[in-house]
């Protein structure tokens, strides 16, 4: 027993020197450096002979474009003593946690919804947009992911770099040889499966009849993020008051049950791998194998699918350049096929509306407790220039954020501009909330993707009415977990 006592003592010693050592507690940390209703950080002189930790993600790392950028950055400050370094640590480091001890890092890149969880606890700066260069070429609707009401008051905590649209990844090269007789009924010299759904449908089914080994569309349909869009395309939506009040879940609104029959429809033209993630993380081989025809995935990882593709034709004998040029040239990115107004993909000859989708708003933030914010700036000015975004552009596939930038582009980065201006692509809430929306929501999406494979008289979703019931269901257990469970 006196051992026992002895044993806890020590601990409680050791706990309170700890406690000694960091200086306060954790919101004392967090009162100390967070400013989250005031610019004042950001009028002080720029800070020299410091190091900046950037975080960004795993493709700019993977790809070079990140070591490009600090290179630069730290060639056009050197005379400062201002170095950017990769802050080391993964890319979904949790910044509550570790920014108050010192160990997150001073800028982070990351989706709009991830970086706007940190706003309202103030672990992310508000930032003075207007001294940027990139302020009056960014979409109103890009910079909207990134505000925040603070004590009745607006203000931005991000800035956006690129936005993040689902896109259709599909070979060229696997199109029908009379594709422009058989598969352009409109005569418009686009073939019809990048069109609609319902033709995607139907050519995927075609594909499955000639050869066992190939499959036309595949993706991991139990995905929320690549999913949602079905359901917001018959009038579901995630939350209510343009998606900033939790309290309302609006994802059985509408006719939101045909986008659950247009997924299940779907998963039929595919295997069970579309219940988990084994057809995202599979895509860039099955795709450069010829395996599968189409796929649906985000901008910035364009340059892995090329680089697989191209090392796919490398094996097979072609020299480096053509099989890159190979590669550039048949697998290309179009954006979201139509959708069928009745929900049934079987119905090839009835009418087409346009397709929601649901993405993000890549971006810059500063964290609240770094020690350079004016160095900090001064970084996110630099990566967010025309030319830094173009070079993202060029490295990563990514759509810039910058009008200006897009328009030098044209073709499929203009595109997504579009949808993001017309409203069908849907910005996931800036809110913290949006959190405790995903597991839910995807735990749903694999069931209905199962019930695809079982038997008929076990599905559960075999009629739209249970359809709508289960999308009301889930709706529920997301509410629980904002309101009851936390």
């Amino acid at each position: 027993m006196k051992k026992t006592i002895k044993v806890l003592s020590i601990m409680i010693v050791l706990a309170i020197s700890l406690n000694m050592l960091v200086g306060c507690n954790v919101d004392e940390l967090r009162a100390k450096y967070s400013h989250a209703t005031t610019f004042k950080r950001f009028s002080g002189e720029l800070e020299e002979n410091v190091t900046l930790r950037v975080l960004d993600n795993d493709t700019a790392l993977k790809q070079g474009y990140f070591d490009e950028l600090i290179e630069a950055f730290n060639k056009k400050y050197e005379d400062k003593g201002i170095v950017a370094v990769d802050a080391n640590m993964d890319s979904y480091s949790d910044l509550a946690n570790d920014g108050p001890y010192g160990y997150g890092p001073d800028v982070l890149y990351q989706a709009n919804d991830v970086l706007m969880k940190y706003a309202t606890s103030k672990h992310i700066l508000p930032l003075p947009i207007e001294k940027l260069d990139c302020y009056g070429q960014v979409s109103e609707k890009a910079w909207d992911a990134y505000k925040t009401t603070i004590n009745s008051k607006e203000y931005t905590c991000g800035v956006p770099v690129n936005i993040q649209m689902p896109m259709l990844y599909y070979r060229k090269d696997m199109l029908p040889a009379d594709w422009q007789s058989s598969w352009d009924k409109n005569n418009n010299e686009v073939p019809d499966m990048l069109e609609s759904w319902t033709e995607m449908y139907a050519f995927s089914k075609e594909i499955r009849q000639l050869d066992d080994d190939k499959y036309g569309y595949m993706k991991s349909l139990f995905d929320p993020f690549f999913s949602l869009g079905y359901m917001l395309t018959y009038g579901g939506y995630i939350f209510g008051e343009d998606n900033s009040d939790p309290s309302e879940i609006g994802l059985a609104a509408g006719n939101a049950e045909l986008g659950i029959q247009m997924i299940m429809q779907l998963a039929t033209i595919m295997n069970e791998e579309a219940t988990d993630d084994t057809i995202t993380l599979n895509a860039y081989s099955k795709m450069a194998k010829g395996e599968y025809f189409a796929t649906m995935t985000t901008p910035d990882v364009y340059s892995m699918f090329i680089n697989q593709f191209a090392m796919e034709k490398e094996s097979d004998g072609m020299s480096k350049a053509d099989a890159l040029k190979y590669a550039e040239e048949n697998l290309l990115m179009t954006t979201i096929p139509t959708s069928p107004l009745s929900g049934d993909l079987t119905d090839r000859d009835g009418e087409q509306i346009g397709s929601k989708i649901v993405g993000g708003i890549n971006g810059y933030a500063i964290s609240s407790y770094t020690k350079s914010p004016v160095a900090s700036l001064e970084f996110v000015n630099f990566a967010t220039n025309y030319d830094n975004v173009m070079q993202r552009n060029e490295m990563l596939g990514v759509v810039p954020a910058r009008l200006d930038a897009v328009t030098a582009l044209g073709g499929m980065e203009l595109n997504v501009y579009e949808f993001l201006e017309d409203g069908d692509l849907v910005i996931m809430p800036s809110i913290e909330e949006m959190a405790q929306f995903w597991p839910p929501m995807q735990t749903f999406l694999s069931d209905v993707v199962m019930d695809a494979f079982r038997d008929e008289n076990k599905r559960k979703f075999s009629t739209l009415t249970l359809m709508k019931e289960g999308l009301n269901k889930v709706s529920k257990q997301i509410f629980d977990a904002i309101y009851t469970l936390k």
